[in-house]
């Protein structure tokens, strides 16, 4: 465990990320809100075309989470509230990563549990981090 005194001031400084504005991490009111949104947009497609079911719901929040992150880096909720998925090596974010991410994202535990700069175990997993556009 890391002492108090060593811990970082803000998500992402560790990271070479700044405090606020544009490419600093985005923090978990966006977080909740953009999930709440992408969660919503699932449900009006399962009640319009699949009776509500349970795990028709789900599977169209991971195949928006993938298709959206894969096309724009992003997914619905992340893009009306600013916000982008960035692999933390830089380059392309790919398919793979979207995959990983929005499978872990369904078992709702992984993105529960975040480390000091606010990835969390989806996040870490994939290789990427959410930041503000």
């Amino acid at each position: 465990m890391t002492p108090d005194s060593e811990l970082p001031d803000w998500p992402g400084q560790r990271l070479g990320l700044p405090e606020s504005g544009p490419r600093s991490v985005a923090r978990i009111g966006r977080r909740l809100a953009a999930i709440a949104i992408d969660w919503g947009i699932a449900v009006i497609i399962s009640v319009a075309f699949f009776d509500y079911d349970p795990l028709a719901t789900l599977a169209v929040f991971v195949g928006m989470q993938i298709l959206f992150t894969v096309v724009v880096n992003a997914s619905v909720g992340h893009l009306l509230l600013g916000m982008r998925v960035v692999p933390m090596a830089g380059g392309l974010l790919g398919v793979w990563r979207p995959v990983v991410r929005a499978a872990l994202i369904a078992l709702v535990l992984p993105a529960v549990f975040w480390n000091v700069d606010q990835r969390g175990l989806h996040d870490r997993a994939a290789g990427t981090i959410l930041l503000r556009r």
